[in-house]
C-alpha cells in the first residue's frame, strides 16, 4: 500500500485515512444523537480509552494494553445494553438517509402492488386501516406519535400490522417511498363542523385532519363496510373500487395540489 505520510514512527496510508474517516462519521452521528444525554459522557470515555489503548499498543506496553482492552470490551457491552433506545435512534437516522434508500430502493410498481394487495385483503375482511403517504411537507410530529418500523413495504407486513389482534393495529401506518416508517401513529382529527363531517367515523375524520394540515395522501379502509377512501388536502374520495384504487393513488401521489388544477 502506498504511504501518504508519516507521523513519527507511524506509517499513514490511503486505507488508514479512509478507515479513520468512516469511524469519525459513525462517532459523529452517534454523538449528535446522544449530545444532550448522560450517554455521551460514557461514549467519550470509551473513545478516550480506545485512544489510550492505541498508544499503549504502539509503545508495546503489553500489560497495560491488555487491561485497557478487557475494560473496553466490557464497557462496549454495557453501553449497548444500557443505551438501546439511543442506538436505535442512530440506526433510524441511517435508514432515513438518501444513500440507504438508494441501496434498498425497489421498483415503485412493486411497492404499489404490495399496497393494493393488502388494501384489497383488508377491504374484503372488513378490517379497518389507515395508510399515510407523506409528500413534500414534513409530518415528523405525526410520525413521532407512533412506533418506528423501518421495514420494506410488503402486503404480509401490512396485514400483520392491521390484524385486530396486533398491538399495532390502532392508528395509522406511515409509508415513505418503499419503506414503512412507523405504525400506530395518532392523526389529528378534522376541524370541520359536525354537519360537514356527517356520519364519518374516527378513521375518516383523522385522515381528513392530517390532510388539512399537510399534503399527505391517506388511504382509509372502513371497518364497518370495507369501503376504500382517499383523503387529500381536506377532500375525501369515498367508495373507491379496487380496480380504480391503484391508478387513483398513483395519480394523487404524483400530481400537484388540487388548487393548482382548479
Amino acid at each position: 500500500m502506498i504511504e501518504l505520510f508519516r507521523i513519527g514512527f507511524l506509517q499513514i496510508t490511503l486505507i488508514d485515512v479512509l478507515d479513520i474517516g468512516i469511524v469519525t462519521i459513525l462517532f459523529f452521528a452517534l454523538y449528535s444523537v446522544l449530545r444532550d444525554t448522560i450517554a455521551v459522557r460514557i461514549l467519550l470515555g470509551f473513545i478516550l480509552m480506545l485512544i489510550v489503548s492505541f498508544i499503549t499498543q504502539s509503545l508495546n506496553l503489553k500489560a497495560l494494553n491488555w487491561i485497557l482492552r478487557a475494560i473496553a470490551d466490557i464497557w462496549l457491552i454495557a453501553f449497548i445494553i444500557l443505551f438501546q433506545p439511543e442506538i436505535r435512534r442512530v440506526l433510524l437516522m441511517i435508514t432515513r438517509t438518501k444513500l440507504f434508500r438508494v441501496i434498498v430502493k425497489r421498483n415503485l410498481s412493486q411497492t404499489l402492488d404490495h399496497i393494493v394487495e393488502a388494501v384489497k385483503e383488508l377491504s374484503d375482511r372488513h378490517v379497518g386501516a389507515l395508510l399515510v403517504f407523506p409528500r413534500s411537507q414534513n409530518i415528523k410530529m405525526t410520525i413521532d406519535t407512533g412506533i418506528p418500523i423501518q421495514a420494506l413495504v410488503s402486503s404480509e407486513l401490512l396485514l400483520s400490522v392491521f390484524n385486530p389482534k396486533s398491538p399495532l393495529h390502532d392508528g395509522a401506518v406511515i409509508i415513505e417511498n418503499d419503506m414503512i416508517t412507523a405504525a400506530k401513529c395518532v392523526l389529528p382529527l378534522s376541524t370541520m363542523s359536525r354537519n360537514d363531517l356527517g356520519n364519518l367515523g374516527t378513521r375518516h375524520r383523522a385522515a381528513l385532519g392530517l390532510s388539512e394540515q399537510s399534503d399527505a395522501v391517506i388511504v382509509i379502509v372502513s371497518e364497518e363496510t370495507g369501503a376504500i377512501s382517499l383523503a387529500r388536502e381536506g377532500h375525501l374520495t369515498q367508495q373507491i373500487g379496487i380496480k380504480t384504487f391503484p391508478t387513483l393513488l398513483q395519480k394523487y401521489l404524483s400530481s400537484g395540489t388540487i388548487a393548482d388544477k382548479e
